[in-house]
């Protein structure tokens, strides 16, 4: 039997995302990733330099990889939680970038 907790919802998965980014590095880390992903996709729709799209997915990962590994120390949620990790980032963007949240 598994000990995984089973989210059903963002609104219930968002206080453990928030809990496994604690670190304001590792926070810091993933509001740049997130943005430079933003740009290169722009970039990419507006230049249709369609390689720009894995590069941001590539360096995105690194970025959130480096707050895991290296300032919050630990395994990053997206390994476990793919699709609720995802839209978790994107929520502690919005909530950084509005001041929700501070880095």
């Amino acid at each position: 039997m598994s000990n995984m907790q089973v989210y059903r919802t963002l609104d219930e998965f968002y206080p453990f995302y928030l809990s496994e980014h604690s670190n304001h590095t590792c926070r810091l880390l993933h509001f740049i990733g997130t943005t430079i992903v933003i740009a290169l996709l722009l970039a990419a729709a507006i230049t249709q330099t369609w390689w720009l799209v894995p590069a941001a997915l590539v360096q995105a990962y690194t970025f959130a990889w480096i707050g895991h590994f290296f300032f919050e120390h630990n395994k990053p949620a997206t390994f476990t939680y793919p699709r609720l990790s995802f839209l978790g980032n994107w929520r502690m963007w919005w909530e950084i970038l509005t001041n929700k949240i501070l880095i």
